[in-house]
């Protein structure tokens, strides 16, 4: 793989403890239990971590000042929501953080649908929230790299409106990339225009593909205006010694989700592209080389729903297909969270960047 290929991994700022199966322990999204994940994660190669957002969880945006502020090179990947933000109240705080990070930050829009009547918001149907979310993330953008900016939208409004600390160019960096995900049609409209990487979860090599010429074809067609979109894969790598091995924990592992959760053939996802991940067991446990449907069975959901698993070898040979395809963003983990930062930071990273 090229030097321009990111490697991030995942930390969980979770209320309860046993995210994924992560072992629960005293303290567990303390400050320094979620430091010496961002320590590790300095000390082992990766670049940096995602951040989830979510209505009852840790505020994600005070906990990645927090870490990092006990950091030195590594990045959070804030998840953040339209719908908690306004678009220059969030483009001051984002810029304020990357003043005092030297320019670490980096930003995952989420439009998916959350608790809306707990937080206040009223914008719920499809249409509402990605129109929002187009606006928002054009908005920010012009905050970060205008001054006095006037802006009249459907959903926001500025007028002579100029962010101060200002975003401090870094070669070709002009301000934090703006990530996003979203499967529907709706969404590949707003990630094709607004979106500098699109995240995708883990689907099989020949669906990925697809996917990107669709966005590369609708940011021909919808006039995008910015610098070519870049792509990104969020998935779970189940990395051991051996194959052998790797392949008995990933069956041991859904074995237990089996017997905590009710096989649902039929199971319904409010999201498109989640719902793609949970239909493709039906294509079979394993598709491509190593990627493990099985897990979307019995209660995997999100980064879980699909794992690749194998020997360092294996999995860093299916990553360097996605590669081949035009992913130049990865965003890996497995549980338990910590041991496994160490690990694949020292036995998989080696081999992608060599």
């Amino acid at each position: 793989m090229t030097e321009r290929s990111e490697f991030l991994w995942y930390i969980p700022n979770e209320v309860q403890g046993g995210h994924r199966g992560d072992p629960t322990v005293a303290g567990h999204n303390s400050l320094e239990t979620l430091t010496e994940h961002a320590l590790a994660l300095e000390e082992h190669g990766w670049g940096g971590a995602l951040i989830g957002a979510g209505w009852g969880r840790p505020d994600t945006f005070t906990v990645a000042t927090a870490l990092t502020a006990r950091t030195k090179t590594f990045q959070p990947l804030i998840a953040i929501r339209p719908g908690y933000w306004r678009p220059a109240n969030f483009a001051s705080a984002a810029a304020t953080l990357d003043h005092l990070s030297g320019g670490r930050v980096k930003i995952n829009i989420v439009s998916g649908q959350d608790n809306l009547a707990a937080y206040g918001d009223s914008e719920g149907n499809q249409a509402h929230r990605y129109g929002r979310t187009k606006e928002f993330m054009r908005l920010v953008r012009r905050l970060w790299t205008e001054t006095d900016v006037t802006f009249e939208g459907e959903h926001f409004h500025v007028a002579g409106s100029t962010v101060e600390p200002r975003i401090q160019l870094q070669g070709a960096r002009r301000h934090p990339k703006l990530y996003f995900g979203g499967a529907s049609d709706a969404a590949e409209k707003v990630a094709a225009t607004e979106a500098d990487v699109q995240l995708f979860w883990g689907e099989p090599r020949e669906g990925v593909a697809d996917r990107i010429a669709r966005l590369k074809a609708l940011s021909r067609d919808l006039d995008r205006d910015l610098p070519p979109l870049e792509f990104g894969l969020r998935i779970t790598t189940l990395v051991r010694d051996t194959t052998a091995q790797a392949w008995a924990d990933a069956e041991a592992k859904v074995e237990a989700m089996k017997e905590r959760t009710r096989v649902d053939e039929h199971r319904r996802a409010p999201a498109v592209g989640q719902q793609r991940l949970l239909d493709l067991h039906a294509r079979g446990d394993v598709l491509d080389d190593n990627l493990y449907t099985a897990p979307g069975r019995y209660g995997g959901g999100g980064a879980g729903t699909t794992w690749l698993v194998g020997s360092p070898d294996d999995v860093a040979a299916s990553l360097r297909h996605y590669r081949a395809l035009g992913i130049t963003h990865f965003i890996l983990s497995d549980t338990p969270y910590l041991p496994e930062i160490r690990r694949q930071g020292d036995q998989l990273l080696p081999l992608l960047r060599g």
